[in-house]
């Protein structure tokens, strides 16, 4: 029984793609999944769109980023348009996330995005 719990993948872990993305949604945010096919070689798991259309904010989740238990990067990018200039994120916690795109000026306002 042990052996099968080891070998299972966590499925709740922010850098996970489907539980970034439920957690974000869940929080009131349009997430569009862009790319999850990096190469092997390449520390980026994924990238998602933020909100399309007003701010459209650019995440990529970065994993094995200085040693192989660090926490996952977050990359977050917006064209210059706010105050997204070379941000990183080094979080396990989507808390984190949220309150930082809150605080940057990205709301959860998912309403206004609906077309």
């Amino acid at each position: 029984m042990q052996n099968k719990k080891q070998n299972r993948t966590v499925k709740n872990k922010v850098s996970t793609l489907g539980y970034f993305v439920k957690r974000l949604k869940d929080s009131g945010y349009i997430v569009w999944k862009m790319f999850n096919k990096y190469s092997i070689e390449d520390n980026r798991k994924w990238t998602v769109l933020i909100n399309p259309g007003i701010e459209s904010v650019l995440m990529t989740c970065r994993v094995n980023v200085g040693d192989a238990d660090s926490s996952p990067h977050f990359d977050i990018y917006d064209a210059r348009q706010s105050t997204f200039k070379n941000v990183t994120l080094a979080t396990d916690s989507i808390e984190v996330i949220v309150n930082h795109l809150v605080k940057s000026g990205v709301t959860p306002d998912s309403d206004q995005y609906k077309v």
